[in-house]
């Protein structure tokens, strides 16, 4: 019983919950658009598809570029204004896509 509850626990720390709000992630991707597709099926092979990628991954990336972490000229100032919200919806709706 007790082996149960410690796996339980563990499993249910070990999930991470994002908070984006998907609608809103909708109405700001239109800048995301022109490069990674309408659905975000990039239509050139030369930038990645965001549709379908994990939210967590998606978060990570957007932060790096935003912050200087990972350096990309044609990111940056696509990124740099977006708050950690901006951030979080963003991921929430790409993650949301299939």
């Amino acid at each position: 019983m007790i082996r149960i509850f410690v796996v339980l626990t563990l499993l249910a720390f070990s999930a991470s919950s994002y908070a984006g709000d998907i609608a809103a992630g909708k109405a700001k991707a239109a800048i995301c658009m022109a490069c990674h597709g309408a659905a975000g099926i990039s239509p050139n092979d030369l930038w990645p598809n965001l549709a379908g990628q994990k939210e967590g991954y998606l978060l990570k990336q957007i932060k790096a570029f935003r912050d200087g972490d990972r350096i990309d000229a044609m990111m940056a100032p696509m990124v740099k204004p977006l708050t950690d919200a901006d951030v979080e919806n963003l991921a929430a709706y790409f993650s949301s896509l299939k």
